[in-house]
């Protein structure tokens, strides 16, 4: 079912943004590249009646570096970001998510801010209305049980933003303005772990940058599993880094409904991280490859990632 949007608003400052938002917070979405929340909209899983379209304020787009940090902001494209040296050279598990994400035409329009802030996924909410009316409505969309469980308390839709999957593994923050002014965050920090409400943070708020600790050096690697190269959403996302002293820090998405972080140290058991890391996950059916293969596949693509990292097994 398509809706009309009613008001669409195009700000020139990050303030005049958020107090838009503050004027409709009942019924706004800000819009970027609008890569996700255009398509939910179509599909009935999202409703708005304003529009924020945020893509032309410049504050939003500076890569910038200063003592401590490389500060992406956050309507810089996928696609740009990737032809960053910086990024390429010395955050290669980021590096190697922005070239996972959807398809080349996509990353042309979708942001890094975007991204960080997509919607859980689950193949029984992620469908048409006439489909989801059919089969029966879930905990996502107002109804009372998991269809993928058949639980009543909670959603297990995916987390599935492959980005932020290697941002937290590479230890990364995010400035924001709020009504209240700047604030900056840990990145893991936002994400609930609740499928139906995925994030601890405010639909008015609006990121400004993601950060980076520019003298920290990492060795990361970042491995997906999906069906098709160019165009699925991820099956299962994984990422590891290594800094300069030693801290090794494991990142999965799209196996539980936030991003499942196990940190550790060189000289710890590397075999007892990927098995916590397993064991953290929440998986269930709801996906096109079985619960059993995405758990299967976590083991496989650590162990791949700690070899390609020299780290011994």
């Amino acid at each position: 079912m398509i809706r009309t949007e009613k008001l669409y608003l195009k700000p020139n400052t990050a303030n005049e943004a958020v107090n838009a938002a503050l004027q409709h917070i009942e019924s706004f979405r800000y819009i970027a590249g609008g890569t996700d929340a255009i398509v939910n909209k179509f599909q009935g899983n999202d409703f708005f009646d304003c529009i924020i379209d945020i893509s032309q304020i410049r504050d939003l787009k500076d890569i910038k570096t200063d003592i401590d940090y490389l500060k992406i902001g956050a309507l810089n494209t996928l696609d740009d970001l990737q032809k960053n040296e910086i990024i390429r050279s010395k955050f290669q598990a980021f590096a190697e998510s922005l070239n996972a994400v959807a398809s080349p035409v996509i990353r042309k329009s979708a942001t890094i801010g975007g991204n960080l802030l997509c919607e859980n996924r689950c193949s029984f909410y992620n469908q048409t209305e006439w489909w989801r009316e059919s089969v029966g409505y879930c905990l996502k969309c107002d109804g009372d049980i998991c269809i993928a469980t058949g639980g009543k308390k909670n959603c297990f839709s995916k987390f599935v933003s492959d980005t932020a999957v290697a941002l937290i593994s590479l230890n990364a923050e995010i400035e924001f303005f709020d009504e209240d002014g700047e604030k900056t965050l840990p990145l893991n920090s936002i994400y609930t772990g609740d499928g139906v409400t995925p994030r601890n943070f405010k639909n008015t708020s609006l990121i400004k940058s993601v950060n980076l600790k520019i003298n920290q050096n990492f060795k990361s690697v970042f491995y997906k599993l999906r069906q098709r190269e160019s165009l699925e959403f991820s099956s299962l996302s994984t990422a590891v880094s290594i800094d300069e002293n030693g801290i090794i820090r494991i990142v999965l998405g799209a196996v539980d409904p936030m991003p499942i972080l196990v940190e550790g140290k060189i000289g710890d058991d590397i075999n007892e991280l990927i098995n916590k890391a397993v064991k953290k996950a929440r998986i269930v059916e709801n996906d096109v490859y079985s619960r059993q293969y995405r758990k299967e596949m976590i083991s496989v693509f650590l162990k791949r990632s700690f070899n390609k990292l020299g780290e011994k097994i």
